[in-house]
């Protein structure tokens, strides 16, 4: 069996180097007929704080809770699932849609195809750029004082479909369009990433 949804593509490569999560998330929205633009997701919904140096130690934000630096910044980091739904909630209140973006962090690959793509819904997926390896780190300063580790090579594609060997995806880096990724090595990448995804259900 092969399960392809046909989702609208954006390159992110040139204007958002580093705001694959937020081209994702548009790619999903405009996939729900809800016309928005990268820039309006990122200016108007995104909350984001910027990275600082201070004494040669790097101090930022928790992904957790916002994106780290500016999605237009090369040398910016990213942010994780819960900042990318309270965007497309906030998107999806604003444009008085009928659905509801949730974490699915840890939902196993087998419920996520049966629960989300068999029913014509993609999924924003983290993973690794090009499925290269992971790397710790860098680390920096939170403000509560703790440290928190990046994952670097960290990737946010939008998960379109799946058949025996690979799953899909709109891959909006290098204008890569939809590619194919052999299945294991799409979940081991996407379990370094603390396997985090966000999808939509319909209210």
């Amino acid at each position: 069996m092969k399960k392809i949804i046909h989702a609208p593509y954006i390159d992110q490569t040139n204007d958002y180097p580093t705001g694959c999560e937020s081209v994702s998330a548009v790619m999903l929205l405009q996939y729900l007929g809800i016309c928005i633009t990268v820039d309006e997701f990122i200016e108007k919904y995104l909350k984001k704080e910027a990275m600082q140096e201070r004494e040669g130690r790097l101090y930022g934000p928790n992904p957790f809770r916002c994106f780290a630096g500016s999605p237009y910044d090369k040398d910016s980091f990213g942010c994780y699932p819960p900042v990318i739904v309270q965007a497309l909630n906030q998107a999806f209140l604003q444009t008085h849609a009928n659905f509801e973006a949730v974490d699915i962090t840890g939902m196993p690959m087998r419920e996520i195809c049966l629960r989300f793509l068999d029913r014509d819904m993609p999924v924003v997926f983290w993973a690794s750029i090009d499925f290269r390896e992971t790397v710790a780190g860098p680390d920096w300063q939170l403000e509560d004082g703790s440290l928190f580790t990046w994952i670097s090579n960290e990737h946010c594609m939008l998960l379109t479909g799946y058949d025996e060997e690979n799953y899909y995806f709109n891959d909006p880096w290098q204008n890569h369009g939809c590619i194919a990724c052999p299945k294991e090595l799409a979940e081991k990448r996407h379990k370094e990433q603390r396997e985090m995804a966000a999808a939509v259900l319909v209210r």
